[in-house]
C-alpha cells in the first residue's frame, strides 16, 4: 500500500481493499438471528430475498457501514441499535421442578400465526409467549436468556451485515462446505501465509484448488501491490468463488494477479494462436478489427506471463492440489529464488508425511516440517464463558519447507 507523502495517509489508487461500507455490486454477508451467515448480492434497484425474513431493497442497504443490524419492514430497512451486554445475575433457581410437557406453553401455532400475520411485532410476540409460559418463573435466569434467544432467532426479522475481511470470509466458506476449500480453516489460512512470507511488493506463485481462497489471502495481505502468478487447469483465467466475496478492486487485482494452465507453463509448449496482425486491406470491418486488436492483446499477455514464469526469482509457492505435491514440487521450484518459501496444503497428514520423507533425501530444501493447527473456540460471557460444546476436528495440514 503506497503512502500519499501530503497527508500521510494510504492512497486508494493503490489498496486492494474493499470500502467500509455497502456498494452496488458488493456481496455481502448476512448473520441471521439464529447464527446462520448467508451470501448476498446488493444490486441497485433490485430486490434481496433472505428465506424466511423476507425480502427488502437493495437500495435500503447500499451505502450502509458494515456491521449494522438491521430489521426488515414491509420491504424497508430500520437499523436496530446495539444492545448493551447485560451480566446475568445468578439466583438460588434451579430447573429441576420443570415440567417441559405439551401444556406449558398454551399459545398454539396456529395462533402464533394470526399473531405474525397481523403484524405483531415479534418483541410482542415473544413477551405474550413468556407470560402465558407456565413454568418460566421456575428457570434459572440463564435458562431464561436462552429461552429468549431462541425465541428471537425464530420470530425475529433481523440480520447484521458482516465486513468482508479474511478471516469472516474463510469462516464462512468452512461453515458453508469445508471440502471445497480442502478444510482450510482461518487458522490454517493465517499460518500458510505466515509461513509464505506474503508481503505487500513480493512475488509469489501458487496452485490454488481451494476455490481461491488462498488466492484471496495471498491478494490481501500483498495490498495490490506485487505480482501473484497461479498455475490451474483451465485454459481462462479460473473463477475463484471466494474471490467474490471479498470484494476487492477488479483494476488492482488485474495488475496483480496472473494466471496459466500447466500446458502452458511448459517451456517446451508451443502456444496454437490464430494469426492477429493483418494488412490494413484485408481487414472488413470495424468489429473484424477489434476482434484481432482483442486477439493479440491476449496473446501478448500470455507471452509475456510465460516469459515472467521462466525468469524465476520468485519468493515462495504456495499449493493446494489433489496433484501429487511432488511432482508440483518438481515442476515449479526451479523458479523460485533462493531462500525462498515452499508451503504445501493437504487435507490428510499422510500425503505431506510421505512427502516429507522425499524432501528430506533432496539437498535442495532445508527442514521441510509437517504441522496441523487446532483450534477451540469459547463463549465469552459474564459468568458464562467456557468452550463450545462442538468444533472442527482439523483444519488440515502443512508442509513448509525453504529452498536452498
Amino acid at each position: 500500500m503506497s503512502l500519499n507523502l501530503s497527508t500521510g495517509e494510504p492512497s486508494s489508487s493503490s489498496t486492494i481493499h474493499p470500502s467500509s461500507s455497502i456498494k452496488s455490486g458488493n456481496h455481502v454477508l448476512l448473520r441471521l438471528p439464529n447464527g446462520d451467515v448467508r451470501g448476498v448480492k446488493a444490486d441497485k434497484d433490485s430486490t434481496i430475498t433472505v428465506g424466511r425474513l423476507g425480502s427488502f431493497y437493495a437500495n435500503e442497504l447500499i451505502g450502509q457501514p458494515f456491521g449494522f443490524t438491521h430489521e426488515i419492514v414491509d420491504k424497508k430497512l430500520k437499523v436496530v441499535p446495539p444492545r448493551t451486554l447485560q451480566e446475568v445475575e445468578d439466583t438460588d433457581a434451579t430447573n429441576e421442578l420443570i415440567n417441559d410437557g405439551e401444556f406449558v406453553q398454551p399459545l398454539t401455532i396456529d395462533e402464533i400465526t394470526a399473531l405474525k400475520q397481523s403484524g405483531v411485532h415479534a418483541s410482542d410476540i415473544i413477551k405474550k409467549q413468556i407470560e402465558m409460559h407456565a413454568n418460566y418463573a421456575l428457570k434459572t435466569e440463564y435458562s431464561k436468556e436462552k429461552y429468549k434467544k431462541r425465541k428471537e432467532a425464530k420470530y425475529s426479522k433481523t440480520f447484521t451485515t458482516i465486513e468482508p475481511t479474511l478471516f469472516n470470509v474463510c469462516d464462512y466458506w468452512f461453515n458453508k462446505d469445508q471440502t471445497r476449500i480442502r478444510d482450510v480453516r482461518a487458522d490454517t489460512l493465517s499460518q500458510i501465509l505466515n509461513l509464505a512470507n506474503i508481503r505487500p511488493g513480493g512475488r509469489y506463485i501458487a496452485v490454488d484448488e481451494a476455490s481461491g481462497l488462498i488466492v484471496s489471502g495471498i491478494l490481501s495481505r500483498m495490498g495490490g501491490e506485487g505480482r501473484l502468478l497461479t498455475i490451474c487447469d483451465t485454459d481462462s483465467p479460473p473463477a475463484y468463488p471466494v474471490m467474490v466475496q471479498m470484494n476487492f478492486e477488479k483494476t488492482i487485482v488485474n495488475t496483480v494477479l496472473a494466471s496459466l494452465n500447466w500446458a502452458t507453463a511448459e517451456e517446451e509448449y508451443k502456444p496454437i494462436v490464430p494469426p492477429s496482425d493483418l494488412p490494413e486491406d484485408e481487414i472488413r470491418s470495424e468489429r473484424q478489427k477489434s476482434r484481432l486488436k482483442k486477439r493479440k492483446g491476449l496473446t501478448d499477455a500470455l507471452t509475456n506471463t510465460r516469459e515472467e514464469l521462466f525468469a524465476g526469482d520468485f519468493d515462495a509457492l504456495i499449493v493446494a492440489t489433489e496433484y501429487d505435491a511432488m511432482s508440483v514440487l518438481n515442476k515449479l521450484v526451479p523458479y523460485l529464488a533462493g531462500s525462498a518459501s515452499i508451503v504445501v496444503q493437504s487435507q490428510y497428514g499422510q500425503i505431506l508425511n510421505d512427502l516429507q520423507n522425499q524432501l528430506r533425501n533432496i539437498p535442495g530444501y532445508l527442514c521441510p516440517s509437517v504441522t496441523e493447527g487446532w483450534l477451540r473456540r469459547y463463549q465469552v460471557l459474564p459468568g458464562r464463558t467456557h468452550p463450545t460444546m462442538m468444533t472442527s476436528g482439523s483444519g488440515g495440514f502443512i508442509l513448509h519447507a525453504i529452498k536452498v
